[in-house]
This record gives C-alpha cells, sequence and structure tokens, in this order.
C-alpha cells in the first residue's frame, strides 16, 4: 500500500502534469514513466497514473504485477489506498483498466465516493503524472485541460507532427488556462528536433495565438531500445546515458516551470466534469 503524508500546507495542491499526444506510437507512456522516476530522484513526492482508457501498460513499462486497477475501485472491490503499488524510486503507481470506462455510468454517490478518494492524492503528492490516452477523445482532452500543464510528445513524423498540432489548437480553442509544453521524441538530430519544435510552435502562435515551450529533445537511442525489452526505465537502467540526463534536466525544468495553484477546484473534480 502506498499513501504519502499529507503536506503541512493543505490549501497546496500537487502540480498536475498530463502527459498526452496526439496520435499513438510516440513514446508517450515511456516519456510519463521516465519523467516521474526522474522527479522521484530529485526528491519529489510522485503518482503516476494511468489513465490511458481501456489500453493503460504501465505495469508493462515498469515491471508491476498488478492484481488491482482503478476499474477496482470504480466498482467499489478495493479502496484507492489498494491499489496504488509502489513504483521505482518510490513512485506511486495507478494502473489503469478497462473498467475506468464505466465512469460515466456510476450513480451519483459512487461518483461522489471516488471523487473524493482520487482528490486526495493532491494533499499527498507534489506532482501527480497524468499518462492520457492518445488521440483528442473527451477523455483525453478532458484531463488536459483540468492540469496545470499538459505535455504534449510528437515524433518528426508528418502524421505525428498534424496530430499534435490538433491537440494544441483543441487545448486553445477551449481557452485552457495552463501551460503547453512540446517534446519532440525520437529525433534523429537535436537540430531536427528543434526544427521540429519551431515548426509546431510557430504555427500555434500566428493561428492560435497561444505559447508552446519547449520541453525538450529526445533523440533516438538504442539504450531506451534495451530498456523497453528489460522491462525497466532507461532512467534506471543505463542512468549514465545521454537520454537519461536529457529525460532528468526536462524533468527538472516541468516541476519549476510550472506554478502550483492555491485554492483551486479539485483536478479529478475538474475531470468529472468532462465525463458526467
Amino acid at each position: 500500500m502506498y499513501m504519502p503524508e499529507c503536506r503541512d500546507n493543505t490549501n497546496t495542491d500537487a502540480i498536475v502534469l498530463a502527459v498526452t499526444s496526439g496520435k499513438g506510437g510516440v513514446g508517450k507512456t515511456n516519456i510519463a514513466v521516465n519523467l516521474a522516476i526522474s522527479m522521484a530522484v530529485q526528491n519529489q513526492r510522485v503518482i503516476l497514473m494511468d489513465a490511458d482508457l481501456g489500453l493503460g501498460n504501465l505495469d508493462v513499462l515498469m515491471n508491476i504485477q498488478a492484481r488491482c486497477t482503478l476499474a477496482h475501485v470504480v466498482s467499489g472491490e478495493r479502496a484507492l489506498e489498494d491499489i496504488i503499488h509502489v513504483g521505482p524510486a518510490g513512485v506511486g503507481v495507478i494502473c489503469g483498466g478497462s473498467g475506468i470506462e464505466t465512469l460515466a455510468n456510476l450513480n451519483s454517490i459512487q461518483r461522489q465516493r471516488l471523487i473524493a478518494e482520487l482528490e486526495g492524492l493532491q494533499n499527498r503528492s507534489d506532482v501527480l503524472v497524468i499518462d492520457t490516452g492518445a488521440g483528442i477523445h473527451a477523455s483525453v482532452i478532458g484531463f488536459c485541460l483540468a492540469a496545470d500543464h499538459t505535455l504534449v510528445v510528437t515524433t518528426p513524423e508528418p502524421t505525428a507532427l498534424t496530430d499534435a498540432y490538433a491537440m494544441i489548437k483543441v487545448l486553445a480553442c477551449r481557452n485552457y488556462a495552463g501551460r503547453i509544453s512540446l517534446l519532440v521524441n525520437m529525433a534523429a538530430s537535436p537540430s531536427e528536433g528543434k526544427k521540429v519544435y519551431r515548426q509546431v510552435a510557430d504555427v500555434a502562435g500566428r493561428f492560435l495565438d497561444v505559447p508552446v515551450y519547449e520541453a525538450g529533445i529526445l533523440c533516438r537511442d538504442e539504450n531506451l531500445l534495451s530498456a523497453v525489452r528489460r522491462r525497466e526505465p532507461v532512467v534506471l537502467a543505463f542512468p549514465k546515458a545521454e537520454i537519461s540526463r536529457t529525460l532528468a534536466a526536462i524533468s527538472n525544468r516541468l516541476t519549476h516551470g510550472t506554478d502550483r495553484r492555491i485554492h483551486r477546484d479539485g483536478f479529478f473534480r475538474k475531470v468529472a466534469n468532462w465525463f458526467f
């Protein structure tokens, strides 16, 4: 069971970082896992939640035997504290499951109970990392709109860029109040990654009038592929590799570049508004 102590200042919520992408196959979940671990190594209390509805795979990437998932909380079989696994570096991990799709079918009592349990996480962590699904479905957008910071992951491939821009456009059209950053993954070189970032940021600034910040560039790295095959996060499998150092730097910028909000509506209550 994982349940860190509440912080003294209960009026301050955890920073909520939503890691998302316009399309699948860009390495979003792998990045969410490694960023969460890097933040924990930097003495942050981190909870990583799998919000990829029906297709969650955090347990596979982190080599966790997830007997209970969020689906068991939804059904009332388990309390939230019973399903939070202790992952690498002490990260609290909430694994998803197909049962989360039944959220819209909960009665009002079940809904309020679930939201109340989830909201307690915000006073028991410094950072909540939400690994959303891919695409621009309502559930994905709901998690992003409720977050303090949305990290959009893309690759240099034209289809990935188009879908990343579509995600940013949806957030802009919904008057998203948080910070949007772009992380370019699988770049052939840092210069290619920088070019991709500038391309997306320039178009978003010109046509959407929203700033898109540069989160960082991750180049193709065989160490990452080796770590995935070993079911081990690359920042732990190869801590001295260039990709691990880059991920550590990105995680530091993300935590220090996001304002912690005071007296705001709870993150999970905001998300619930999109389901019900």
